[in-house]
């Protein structure tokens, strides 16, 4: 009866049960069934070999279960079980296939329940499942198991040394039918055993994101059948085994993450003619050693290589690949050029990352890719024009070359089904064209840091699912087209460092998901709009500096709850310092740990947000501790009237600068209460009076210009 809503049923299921005595088979899977408001005295139907009532909403596990010797397969998988599981389930006598599965608020100890007595369990599945402890040597006892998956739990300490062996097992060898084990995302540490190479109809391990030390053991060469095989994330060291080349039936390799070292040379890779998938990035000191003209036995489909030495030159055995799906060699001590034969083999490459080298030389106009690639080529020396695929991307990352010319005129009908597009840090010259709006799918463009030219183009609004937009550090001119109000996705604004004029439009009223604006270092005139405290609820950045901004502040920001950097220093603003700092509720809190990314799903590398924010005097870039900042900056402005004495609520204020302003009064003696604090200027002011004692209780001051 699987997939029917018997969620009238109920609390009645128990009872309905008991009245079927012969029933051997019961299959209830995603029947939108609960507990039961009691539990049975007593069951008839004692001929029950097979119970499958997956994907439901029980809270408990069936009690009664524990008192039917007939039980041959259990699955109560995905469910919402939130008790601690009974080591009685390990005494069902005939139990051949437990599956407790996805069931992530349940609790109980493996090694409690393989006390039992079960000889005849075969498949044993409690992935995401919540078990604690260690596992036990006694596992050695399961002469049937075939099928073993105790991933995504809480398991620790060392895999034991050592396997106990039940003395009656027909079969011949330790877990002599084991085919499948799965321990990864736990927390086991220590060595690996030798007892594993003894698995010898193992298919498929997997170890992944341990902490699990040591050197790969040689013997983990022999396996005969090994298809799968990860190791990855733990803090293996050493050089792998060249054992590894005899792995005749692996598939996959995966080693990412460890701390090996060493060489991998060509014996390695002897006998693995059947590998598709190999993982060896984020091993630093690892150094790929081949001949020139080494041809390997594989044909990779899936190569990731990041952080790892492959260098010096382009490697050439990937000549002989005409499969590769997916190619990872960031960061991997390569320099020189691509060679023309690669474009000639990376017509099945649906994503490519080489940033973070030393590649250099132009790239084909067109570049041969699998269609809607994605392409990072960041970091590098490739210089030239912008280069684009010939069958479209979904993300294009140019960012920190030497590019130069014109962004491609044709660049949106090209690529318009692109989600990022970065080409920040290049050489780029001439207008931003029009054919962007075609991208309608683009949420993240980043143009920042070239010599770009002229207005920003109207048809950029048509790319409504925007959630960052940098054209910051160019020569840009003209107004903000009104238009920008209707990208209602926008997080982060960044127009920072050009010739940008006129009145902030009243239209950004209408960005509510705004986090970040940045339109420092322009033209732009006018008052800062009594709007702003009102209309962003998320903003959390907001940078106005160097403009010809004039006016009072408004002095409402009721709905800045969020903010944690205001600047809006070297402006024209007059009046009094008489803002409701008590708005600024993030500001009242000790290092807002939030961070700005912005990711769209084929992106590895997150596109993190940066910013200058001047503090202790000098104009510092913070990118990864931008959320950590705490500042107000209302220097070189035309401030007047007595020190704002609330703004001394803001306990989590890190810096703080009212320079070169005419402020009147005294330092408030309660200027102690803000303990963050690292950097005050007050200079340049018309303030009197002592300075207050309580200043010594600010053991973070490291800047002081009064």
């Amino acid at each position: 009866m699987n997939h029917v809503n018997l969620s009238m049923v109920g609390s009645n299921l128990d009872e309905m049960l008991n009245k079927l005595p012969l029933l051997i088979e019961l299959h209830l899977y995603s029947c939108q069934l609960f507990d039961p408001t009691s539990s049975l005295s007593s069951t008839n139907f004692t001929s029950l070999s097979v119970i499958s009532i997956s994907h439901n909403f029980f809270t408990k596990f069936p009690v009664w279960l524990l008192n039917l010797s007939s039980l041959v397969s259990i699955d109560v998988s995905y469910n919402q079980l939130e008790e601690q599981i009974s080591s009685r389930l390990g005494e069902l006598p005939n139990l051949q296939y437990l599956d407790l599965s996805g069931n992530k608020k349940l609790t109980g100890s493996f090694s409690e329940l393989l006390r039992g007595s079960w000889k005849k369990i075969e498949v044993l599945n409690l992935a995401s499942s919540n078990f604690l402890g260690t596992i036990p040597n006694s596992i050695g006892n399961l002469c049937n198991l075939r099928y073993l998956d105790v991933g995504y739990n809480s398991l620790n300490g060392s895999l034991p040394e050592y396997l106990k062996e039940r003395q009656n097992c027909s079969s011949e060898g330790l877990l002599a039918k084991l085919r499948y084990v799965e321990l990864s995302n736990n927390q086991l540490a220590g060595k690996l055993p030798f007892w594993l190479s003894q698995l010898e109809a193992l298919t498929y391990l997997n170890l992944f994101n341990n902490t699990l030390q040591g050197s790969i053991p040689a013997s983990l060469g022999t396996f005969r059948n090994l298809q799968y095989m990860s190791l990855g994330w733990n803090e293996l060291n050493e050089s792998p085994p060249v054992s590894f080349g005899q792995l005749s039936e692996l598939v996959q390799l995966d080693v990412s993450g460890n701390h090996l070292t060493g060489i991998l040379s060509e014996q390695h890779f002897s006998d693995l003619s059947k590998l598709k998938i190999l993982w060896v990035q984020e091993n630093w000191d690892l150094v790929l050693n081949v001949s020139s003209t080494w041809i390997p036995p594989f044909q990779i489909y899936h190569l990731n290589m990041d952080s790892c030495n492959l260098g010096p030159s382009f490697p050439t055995w990937l000549k002989s690949q005409k499969n590769v799906f997916f190619l990872g060699m960031s960061n991997a001590s390569i320099s020189g050029f691509i060679p023309n034969w690669f474009w000639n083999i990376s017509f099945s490459i649906q994503e490519i990352y080489l940033s973070f080298n030393n590649l250099e030389g132009h790239l084909p106009t067109q570049l041969n890719l699998y269609p809607s690639a994605v392409i990072d080529f960041s970091f590098t020396l490739f210089e030239g024009p912008i280069p684009l695929p010939n069958h479209g991307s979904r993300l294009l990352d140019l960012s920190n070359n030497k590019f130069s010319g014109p962004i491609p005129v044709q660049i949106g009908e090209s690529v318009p089904d692109l989600y990022s597009l970065s080409l920040s840090g290049n050489q780029l010259t001439g207008i931003i064209p029009h054919s962007i709006g075609f991208m309608s799918s683009l949420q993240i463009i980043d143009l920042s840091r070239n010599s770009l030219v002229g207005s920003i183009p109207l048809s950029i609004s048509n790319c409504s699912y925007f959630t960052f937009l940098s054209l910051a550090e160019n020569n840009l001119s003209g107004t903000i087209p009104k238009s920008f109000g209707q990208l209602h996705w926008l997080q982060s604004i960044h127009l920072s460092n050009n010739h940008l004029s006129g009145e902030i439009p009243s239209s950004f009223q209408n960005l509510w998901n705004l986090e970040i604006l940045d339109l420092s270092d322009n033209k732009f005139s006018g008052d800062i709009p009594a709007w702003i405290g009102a209309a962003f609820g998320n903003l959390q950045i907001l940078s106005l500096r160097s403009n010809s901004l004039s006016g009072e502040l408004p002095n409402n920001p009721s709905n800045l709850s969020s903010l944690h950097i205001l600047d809006l220093a070297k402006n024209n603003l007059s009046g009094s310092i008489s803002i409701s700092f008590h708005a600024f509720k993030a500001m009242t809190q000790q290092q807002n740990m939030s961070r700005y990314l912005y990711r769209v799903f084929e992106m590895r590398r997150p596109h993190e947000d940066s910013m200058i924010v001047n503090t202790k005097g000098q104009d510092l870039e913070f990118i990864k501790a931008l959320s950590l900042i705490i500042s107000i900056d209302l220097s070189s402005n035309n401030f007047s009237r007595d020190f704002p004495k609330e703004i001394t609520n803001l306990f989590g204020l890190m810096s703080l600068n009212l320079s070169k302003n005419h402020i009147h009064g005294s330092i408030p003696n309660n200027i102690s209460r803000l303990p963050e604090l690292s950097s005050l200027d007050l200079s340049s002011n018309n303030l009197h009076g002592e300075i207050p004692s309580s200043m010594s209780s600010l053991t973070f001051l490291s800047y002081l210009n009064l």
